[in-house]
């Protein structure tokens, strides 16, 4: 085949280079990772890579099995453009099996999807997304960063996945930057504010539904942002923290945040409602009366947050009950790190509260898309009960 360069035996060789195996045996994580620079440690991945071994023989075997993935047809990757692009994918997967901390010779067949069917396959969107972005623009203009973002319900992977795309464009040379919508959520004295006007409430009693975000301090950080176009330009990212007052949380102190430094080439910007719309009353009043309260406060978020997004990950999941048996699993997770966990019945009461707005909201994110997007910028990952992606509608 043409498009499939014959020089196997250099592709073996580099993937079999003692210098570039992953440091599987260093206590910290690899220099130049996102831990540093996006004040986030590095995410739990104690269900994230089943450790079964399953040798990779040649680098032609793991152009098959790329090849294979259920995101190709949807992102127009055929086997004559990953061949043209070998190179990249192989770059890729070293650097992701240093970050994980993986034999990139004995990867698992779950280890291997994760990277070339997921992680890898999603970033070289993303390229592609801010190669686009870019030609927008004339030469000698100040390009502002591209805004990706990423929707998708707790416990469904997304901080892991944006934990792997912030790591390669680093690795790759490009600057960016990492914001969750829980770096906006209302102070301490905020919160308790919220529940003093809606007595009885239970969605808005305790941080994550719309309404207990600061919205003016998310546009302010954004705008800020988006504005960072120049080399020595400095700005610290927010971060909030969810351990005070007994869990309630707090936005951390700002000696705690991390700096970013222009001119940045992508910010990414995670959550689990970005993207949602307000629906009629009638609508939300069905799935709960609660919810009024919450779509109502909706309307201002796109002004807020969608409006700065310029391109789009959707990570789809079957069935949002989904998010119970996850966040149980990091639960269990935490308390065999030794580290305090939530209870079964907490973790009910806890996803309780959320779960009206995925019934209410996912539905319409799946069928139309955030409001304003433009297709060509929408990438909708569809992900079974494993968090693993299939093929999808």
């Amino acid at each position: 085949m043409q498009w499939w360069s014959p020089d196997l035996t250099q592709r073996r060789s580099l993937c079999s280079s003692p210098a570039l195996l992953p440091c599987t045996s260093r206590a910290s994580w690899p220099q130049g990772s996102s831990t540093a620079s996006s004040g986030r440690g590095p995410p739990k991945l104690h269900s994230a890579f089943p450790s079964t071994p399953a040798l990779i023989s040649s680098v032609s075997d793991l152009f098959e099995f790329i090849c294979a993935g259920p995101l190709m047809n949807k992102l127009g990757y055929t086997p004559e453009k990953v061949g043209e692009r070998i190179d990249e994918w192989l770059e890729c997967g070293l650097n992701l099996c240093r970050l994980f901390r993986l034999d990139e010779l004995r990867l698992s067949i779950p280890q291997k999807a994760r990277l070339y069917h997921y992680y890898i396959p999603v970033f070289l969107w993303c390229e592609d997304q801010i190669e686009r972005h870019r030609s927008t623009f004339k030469d000698g203009e100040e390009i502002p960063p591209l805004v990706i973002g990423v929707s998708a319900p707790q416990g469904s992977g997304k901080t892991t996945l944006v934990f792997a795309l912030d790591y390669l464009f680093r690795r790759t040379g490009k600057k960016s930057a990492t914001l969750s919508i829980d770096d906006f959520y209302l102070t301490a004295e905020g919160q308790a504010d919220l529940r003093r006007k809606n007595p009885g409430n239970a969605l808005l009693e305790f941080r994550g539904n719309a309404g207990s975000h600061d919205l003016q301090f998310s546009v302010d950080t954004l705008t800020a942002l988006s504005r960072l176009t120049k080399e020595g330009e400095k700005f610290k990212l927010p971060r909030y923290d969810k351990s005070a007052y007994g869990g309630r949380g707090d936005r951390a102190d700002s000696s705690a945040w991390p700096e970013v430094e222009g001119p940045l080439d992508v910010i990414l910007f995670e959550g689990w409602m970005l993207g949602f719309k307000p629906l009629p009353n009638e609508v939300v009043r069905a799935v709960d009366p609660q919810l009024e309260v919450v779509n109502k406060n909706l309307e201002a978020y796109f002004d807020s947050w969608d409006k700065f997004v310029d391109s789009w990950i959707i990570i789809k999941i079957r069935d949002p009950n989904c998010v119970y048996q996850w966040r149980l699993e990091a639960e269990v997770a935490m308390r065999a790190d030794g580290k305090p966990g939530m209870s079964d019945e907490e973790v009910m009461d806890f996803v309780s509260r959320y779960l009206p707005a995925y019934n209410a909201y996912l539905p319409v994110l799946y069928s139309e898309g955030p409001r304003g997007m433009d297709r060509d910028r929408l990438l909708v990952v569809e992900v079974d009960d494993g968090r693993n992606p299939i093929a999808g509608s």
